[in-house]
């Protein structure tokens, strides 16, 4: 399968209407409702969503599986763990349909290969999942360790993946 990103700039929209697939995945790995639908029938849009169409560093991407969208990668420079980093992962989403097919996989490594730099990955405590997928993504493209640190505070609430790359 061909796995390509495609800058997001002029996409916003249809971001926002796959974020509600992404929030309603991920509603599992919270421990409180942070969202309800709206009388629109949708959720709120999470508040830092329009950040990544304003802030420096920001960057939306639209993930494409053979030419279909498949997902999205939204990188910024937000530090969960307070050190400083280059780029982050702020969110990233695959449509349940291209999950464990390597769509998911191509996708951060390309994001992430074509930033050097310091990089930070923060992982919900309760997504698993997630967890054993982005330490086999950081070990691929680290220059380096991978200094993986557990966080519960007010900034971060569950695994954090910091390393280089190169």
């Amino acid at each position: 399968m061909q796995v390509s990103l495609e800058s997001a700039v002029d996409k916003r929209a249809t971001v926002e209407n796959l974020f509600q697939f992404y929030v309603h995945d991920f509603a599992d790995f919270w421990e409180t409702r942070r969202t309800d639908f709206g009388e629109d029938g949708r959720f709120g849009l999470y508040p830092p969503l329009a950040a990544y169409w304003t802030e420096a560093g920001a960057e939306p991407y639209l993930i494409r599986a053979d030419g279909k969208i498949a997902g999205f990668a939204l990188i910024d420079r937000h530090s969960h763990s307070g050190e400083p980093v280059d780029h982050n992962m702020g969110e990233f989403f695959v449509a349940r349909h291209y999950r464990r097919e390597g769509v998911g996989r191509a996708a951060a490594l390309a994001v992430i290969r074509e930033r050097p730099g310091q990089w930070e990955l923060a992982v919900a405590r309760k997504n698993t999942g997630a967890l054993a997928f982005w330490r086999r993504v950081a070990a691929q493209v680290a220059a380096g360790p991978v200094d993986e640190r557990d966080q519960a505070d007010d900034r971060w609430d569950g695994a954090i993946l910091r390393f280089r790359a190169v």
